[in-house]
Formats: structure tokens, sequence, C-alpha cells
């Protein structure tokens, strides 16, 4: 990969996390906890979004272990469910409404490949493609149920309330579980088998 083509990425990984992470904001917002609003979040400039670990350190790590698929994460909005009108349904929304951006972003740039207004090797082509998976990979991987990832609320909006807590209480320990699904690799055999079948739906083939 060239240098021009790792900015490229960069620069598309950096606005679809930007964006991933703003959705849940906004929605946050919509429904009752204005959090993000009093934080400054609710803003598409990325410098209040970077974290040094999701935005920088895994997508570099990634890279240079040559991993065939490249995903990062922004710092979390800070979301406090307690302010929303229904927390455990609301909490459900608020965390998907991230993984809905990455996807409606992916059909976005989808379409042009999907209807053929673009070929391979045409000027922008590999953009748009990057563009694409980047973003699918991003949906999938935050719908894992691995706390702090989206999927954990998700998962937890649809059990007890204690079970919930304890889903919840998982997250202090995000970074060591995400290390260790991706050291074992539990987090590509989930990945690769569902970006093969999502990118042949959005795209209209398979990349894998």
């Amino acid at each position: 990969m060239d240098i021009g083509s790792i900015v490229v990425t960069i620069v598309i990984l950096l606005f679809s996390v930007v964006i991933h992470e703003v959705s849940h904001g906004v929605v946050a917002d919509k429904l009752g906890d204005h959090t993000a609003r009093y934080a400054g979040r609710l803003t598409l400039n990325p410098i209040p979004h970077l974290d040094l670990f999701g935005s920088i350190l895994l997508p570099l790590f990634l890279f240079l272990v040559n991993s065939p698929i490249l995903f990062g994460s922004a710092k979390p909005v800070p979301v406090n469910f307690m302010n929303l009108r229904d927390p455990k349904r609301d909490m459900a929304l608020v965390s998907l409404a991230g993984v809905g951006a990455n996807f409606v972003i992916a059909l976005a740039f989808a379409l042009p490949i999907r209807f053929g207004l673009i070929s391979a090797g045409a000027p922008g082509y590999e953009i748009l493609l990057q563009a694409v998976l980047l973003n699918l990979v991003l949906g999938i991987f935050n719908l894992i149920p691995i706390p702090p990832l989206d999927g954990s609320k998700v998962l937890a909006s649809l059990v007890s309330d204690e079970m919930m807590h304890r889903i919840l209480s998982l997250e202090r320990y995000g970074f060591l579980l995400i290390i260790l699904f991706l050291y074992t690799g539990l987090i590509h055999s989930i990945l690769v088998p569902l970006l093969g079948i999502l990118s042949r739906f959005f795209l209209g083939f398979s990349v894998i």
C-alpha cells in the first residue's frame, strides 16, 4: 500500500468513526440526554473525537501486522442512559445509531459501483470501494456483543436488569477484551464471513 492510499484510508476511517460517534450523540440528544451536546461532541470536527488507542494505535497495529481488515474507533461520545426517556430501550437505539450511520455511508459509496456508474480501474473506484469496506467493517465490528462495543449495549437492553448491569460492568475491561479477541482471531472469524455476505449485498459481489 503506497503513501497516497494510506492517507486516503486514514481520512475515510477518521471521518467514518467521527460520524459514527456523532450519530450516537444526536440520537441520545433527541431522546432526552444532552450530555454529548454539553460536552461539545455534536460536531464533525475530528479533533474532539480522537482517541489515542482507537483512532491511532489500533489501526496502526493492524496495519503493521498486515491484518486483512483495518478498523478503528473514535473517543466514545458521553451518554448518560439514565437521562433517556426509556433508558433500556433507548440505550439500544442510541447504540444502533452509530452502526446504522456506518451502513448508510457504505450504501452511499456503494451505489455508483452497484449500478455500474463506475468500473474497476476508473479514477475514484478504489476510494469508493475502500469507503464501503471500511464502513461495513466498522458496522459489523461494533455489532459484536463485546463490551464496550455497541452490540453489548443492544444485548444488555434485551436481558434482565440484573444481567444488563453485569454486561455493562465489563466495560472497564473493554480494552483487554478487544485485544484478547483480536489476538485469538475470534473477531476476524466473525468479521470476515459477514463482510463477504454484506459486500455482496451492497456491491453486488463479494470481496472475500
